[in-house]
């Protein structure tokens, strides 16, 4: 009997399967699909998700992305800059990736069941793994499909053959929609639009933003476009029995925050430790843990894009003190602990950030 059945062969399930032979588990990895496996995403690794990628021994060579230094907001004239506080984050392709993860968990190992669908009553395996996404069958099997939070808005991407035309990743903004520009290689970008509207497409997007969309023009497209389902959720539990949840499937963070690989990266490590110990609870704590930051980051930024007010009188004042972003994003990808941005906000709704979460100093709503 082998010791870990998972089901999903994508980074989530591929991560977990590298960090679980680690410590010495025999693993079966199966999937529907057949590699190579593409989703709608940002493609943006942060700083804090290559560090977690490096705990698993996995590293991208730069030749197959392109690293960017730091985050661009921008809305009408203004513009707010910041810069990662010691390493670039990296734009790679989702294929690229999953390819990257692949070969490393085949060098490490993990037996695989590509193109087969498996029937989980017959599972025969110490310890199953959901890694089956959004809409995870397992976590429905298992009984855990019950959600203290579910938010979603909808991805559109595509890609395009330019040039990057600046060493960060933008994100522009709008009332309805935001759209973000990843460059991923040195002559391609990534641009993906979210919104609350299902009918919202890439286009549709784009014409909130005309200085953006005359920079791509629709002769240098690259890939058709693709869109996935992007939710903001929080299970109730991530494990039961001998049943564990990792990636998607364990609930997820808006994909706006660029954190979602990251999460599925530290939940790896974090079962593969719990599952050395024996003891599953041990999980759910750490991912609890693991995903606090991300998820308040989620938040703020959700109610950034939903109070267009709020949001312009913030980014005013960011943009007269850039140094105050850039140690907002060292927070956001765990290089600082803490930063007291009382000044940002009037009333009695000050931001406190501490430890790997933040909190409203009175109130639920910031800004």
């Amino acid at each position: 009997m082998i010791d870990l059945f998972i089901i999903g062969g994508g980074p989530a399930g591929l991560a977990t399967a590298i960090a679980a032979r680690r410590k010495g588990f025999r693993v079966t990895v199966a999937d529907v699909t057949v590699p190579p496996a593409d989703k709608a995403c940002g493609e943006g690794l942060m700083p804090d998700g290559l560090a977690a990628l490096a705990g698993l021994g996995v590293r991208i060579p730069r030749a197959e992305g392109f690293p960017f230094a730091g985050i661009r907001f921008l809305e009408g004239a203004t513009s707010v800059t910041g810069s990662f506080p010691a390493s670039a984050a990296l734009g790679v392709r989702r294929t690229t990736l999953h390819r990257i993860l692949l070969e490393h968990a085949e060098a490490a190992g993990v037996d695989f069941r590509w193109g087969s669908a498996v029937d989980l009553d017959s599972i025969r395996a110490r310890w199953i793994i959901g890694a089956d996404g959004e809409n995870s069958l397992v976590r429905k099997w298992a009984g855990l499909d019950r959600f203290v939070r579910d938010w979603r808005r909808f991805g559109f991407r595509r890609h395009y053959g330019i040039e990057p035309w600046t060493d960060r990743m933008e994100l522009h903004w709008a009332d309805r929609c935001q759209v973000y520009v990843t460059p991923v290689s040195a002559d391609s970008v990534c641009v993906a639009a979210l919104s609350r509207d299902s009918q919202v497409r890439l286009d549709d997007a784009l014409r909130n933003f005309p200085t953006l969309a005359r920079r791509l023009r629709s002769d240098a497209i690259l890939t058709a476009e693709r869109g996935a389902v992007s939710s903001s959720r929080k299970l109730e539990a991530v494990a039961r029995g001998r049943v564990a949840l990792v990636g998607d499937a364990s609930g997820s963070v808006d994909a706006i925050t660029g954190e979602g690989l990251c999460l599925a990266f530290r939940q790896a490590v974090a079962l593969a430790d719990s599952l050395e110990s024996g003891d599953l609870a041990l999980y759910q704590q750490r991912h609890r843990s693991i995903a606090r930051r991300a998820d308040w980051m989620g938040r703020l930024l959700l109610m950034l894009a939903d109070h267009g007010r709020s949001r312009r009188a913030a980014f005013s004042f960011l943009a007269a003190n850039p140094k105050i972003f850039s140690k907002v994003l060292a927070v956001h990808v765990g290089a600082l602990d803490e930063i007291d941005t009382s000044d940002i906000c009037s009333g009695s709704n000050q931001l406190v950030w501490a430890g790997d979460g933040a909190r409203s100093r009175s109130g639920t709503n910031a800004c």
